[in-house]
C-alpha cells in the first residue's frame, strides 16, 4: 500500500462517492445537533423554567448514546450496517419531532433521549461504513470530506441555533432536522448496498440494563446532588453505591457472556485500551465546552444567542479543520505522535481557558475555543482510525463502538460532573441571574476541563508507537 492515493478514487464522483455522501448527511445529523441546542439554553429555559435542570438536556441525550453504541455496534457485525444506521435516523427523526412539541423541561428530557438513541447508531454506524469500504491511507483522503461537514455544520449549527432562540422559536432547533433525515435515509436506501450472511446472535439484555442503571445512577447522583438533594444524603449514597455496584457487576458480566454489549476483552490489547481512554477525555472536554460556554457568555455579559453561538462555533470549527489535515501527518509520523500533538495544543487551549474565564469576552472565547477544538480534532481521528486498523472486519464494528461509547459516556459524565460544579457554585452564590455568579461558576467548569485535558493527555503519552500504514488490516468492501 502506498500513502498517495488518487482524490477521483475516494471523491465524491467516484464509484463509492453516492455512499459517501450519503454518509456525509447522516453525520451532518449529528454534527448540527451537537452545536446548535447550546445557544438556545436560556431561550429554552425562560420558556419552559427548571435552569438547573437545562445540563440534563445534554446528559440524558448522550447517556442514552453511550449505552445504545455498543448495542448497535453489536448487531452491525451480525446483520450488517445498513438496518442499523437506518434505525438510528428514524429513531432521531421522531425524537426530534417530539422534542419540537415538548410542553415542559421534564418533557422535552424524555424526548432528547429517543434523539440520543437513534445519535447511538448513525455516528459510529458512519464510522464504520467508512473504515469497511475505505483503506488507512484512502481515509486519510475520506476524513477531508467528514471534517467538511463538522465544518460547515459548526457555523451553521450555533447559527442557526442562535437565530431560533433570538425570534423565540427555539422549537425548529428540533424540526430542522426532519427533512435532512428523510433525505439521509432516501439516499442510503437507494445508494448503500451490503452482502450479509444472517447469522444467529445472543442479545446481552443484563449487561444493556447494568450499563444504563451504572451510568445512570452516576449521572443522577452528580447533577442531582447539592440541588434536590444535600451530597451526604441518603438519596446520593444510593445513586452513587447502585451506579458503582451495578458497573463493577456488569464488568463481571460481560466477561462472561458470549456475545457482550462492550467487549472487554479488547480492552486487553493495549492500544485498544489507551485510544479508548483518550477518547473517552476528548468526548468530556468538546461537550464540557460546548454545552457551558453559551450560557457563561449570555448568562455574564449578555451578548445576544447569535453571538455567543459563533463563540462555540470556532471550536467546532478548529476540530474539522485539523481533522481535515490529520491524515496526511499521521501516515507521515504514525497515530501516536499525532494524536499527542493534538492533545498537547489542546491541554494549552483548555488551561488558556480556564486563566481568561474571569474576564468574559465573546473574541477571546472564540480565539481559545478554536485552538481547543484544533488540537481535539488533530487527536481524535488518528486515535479511531488506529483502532479500526487494528482489527479486521469482523471486530471492526465492536471496537468504532467501543470508541463511539467512551466519547459518548465521556461526554454525558462530563456534562454531569461540570453541571454538579456549576450548581455547586450557583447553589452557594447569588443564584443563575447574577452575572458574577455565572463567572465564578463558569470558571470552576474551565478549571475542571483543564484536569480532564491534562488526564487525557497522559492517556494518549500510553498509545504503542506504531506506523501508520503498518497498522491496516485491509478493507472488505460491502457496498
Amino acid at each position: 500500500m502506498t500513502a498517495s492515493i488518487d482524490r477521483a478514487s475516494v471523491g465524491l464522483r467516484s464509484e463509492r462517492g453516492p455512499v459517501l455522501g450519503a454518509l456525509m448527511l447522516s453525520t451532518g445529523l449529528i454534527a448540527i445537533d451537537a452545536t446548535i441546542l447550546a445557544t438556545a439554553v436560556p431561550s429554552i429555559v425562560r420558556d419552559l423554567g427548571s435552569y438547573e435542570q437545562f445540563p440534563w438536556l445534554f446528559s440524558v441525550y448522550l447517556l442514552a448514546q453511550a449505552v445504545s453504541v455498543p448495542i448497535y455496534s453489536r448487531f452491525a457485525d451480525t446483520v450488517g450496517r445498513k438496518p442499523i444506521i437506518l434505525l438510528g435516523i428514524g429513531l432521531f427523526l421522531l425524537g426530534s419531532l417530539l422534542s419540537g412539541l415538548a410542553w415542559s423541561m421534564t418533557a422535552l428530557i424524555v424526548f432528547r433521549v429517543v434523539q440520543g438513541l437513534g445519535a447511538g447508531a448513525v455516528a459510529p454506524m458512519s464510522m464504520t461504513i467508512v473504515g469497511d469500504i475505505y483503506t488507512v491511507a484512502e481515509r486519510a483522503k475520506v476524513q477531508g470530506y467528514i471534517a467538511s461537514v463538522w465544518a460547515i455544520s459548526s457555523v451553521v449549527g450555533p447559527a442557526l441555533g442562535g437565530i431560533f432562540a433570538q425570534l423565540d422559536a427555539w422549537r425548529w432547533i428540533f424540526w430542522v432536522n426532519i427533512p435532512l433525515c428523510l433525505i439521509a435515509a432516501w439516499m442510503l436506501l437507494r445508494k448503500y448496498h451490503e452482502k450479509v450472511e444472517p447469522q444467529r446472535h445472543r442479545i446481552d439484555y443484563l449487561g444493556a440494563a447494568l450499563l444504563t442503571v451504572g451510568l445512570t445512577g452516576l449521572i443522577l447522583g452528580m447533577l442531582e446532588g447539592g440541588n434536590a438533594w444535600d451530597w451526604i444524603s441518603v438519596p446520593s449514597v444510593v445513586c452513587f453505591g447502585l451506579g458503582v455496584a451495578a458497573l463493577a457487576v456488569f464488568a463481571v458480566v460481560e466477561r462472561r457472556a458470549a456475545e457482550p454489549i462492550v467487549d472487554l476483552r479488547l480492552a486487553a490489547r493495549p492500544l485498544i485500551l489507551t485510544t479508548t481512554i483518550v477518547s473517552l477525555g476528548i468526548g468530556a472536554l468538546l461537550t464540557g465546552v460546548t454545552s457551558f460556554a453559551p450560557a457563561y457568555l449570555e448568562g455574564s455579559i449578555g451578548i445576544a444567542p447569535l453571538l455567543s453561538g459563533l463563540a462555540v462555533a470556532a471550536l467546532t470549527l478548529g476540530w474539522p479543520l485539523a481533522a481535515a489535515n490529520a491524515g496526511r501527518l499521521y501516515l507521515r509520523i504514525g497515530f501516536r505522535r499525532t494524536a499527542l500533538t493534538g492533545l498537547l495544543i489542546a491541554t494549552l487551549a483548555a488551561v488558556a481557558l480556564a486563566i481568561v474565564s474571569p474576564w468574559p469576552n465573546p473574541v477571546v472565547i472564540a480565539a481559545v475555543a478554536f485552538v481547543l477544538g484544533f488540537g481535539l480534532g488533530w487527536s481524535a481521528a488518528p486515535t479511531l482510525i488506529a483502532a479500526q486498523a487494528a482489527v479486521g472486519w469482523g471486530e471492526r464494528g465492536a471496537v468504532t463502538g467501543m470508541n463511539a461509547f467512551a466519547r459518548s459516556a465521556g461526554s454525558a459524565l462530563g456534562v454531569a460532573v461540570f453541571g454538579a460544579i456549576s450548581n455547586a457554585v450557583i447553589a452557594r452564590g447569588a443564584g443563575p441571574q447574577d452575572p458574577g455568579t455565572i463567572v465564578d461558576a463558569s470558571f470552576w467548569v474551565f478549571v475542571a476541563a483543564a484536569v480532564v485535558a491534562v488526564l487525557t493527555l497522559i492517556a494518549a503519552a500510553f498509545m504503542p508507537r506504531d506506523a501508520a500504514v503498518a497498522h491496516d488490516s485491509g478493507t472488505e468492501p460491502r457496498s
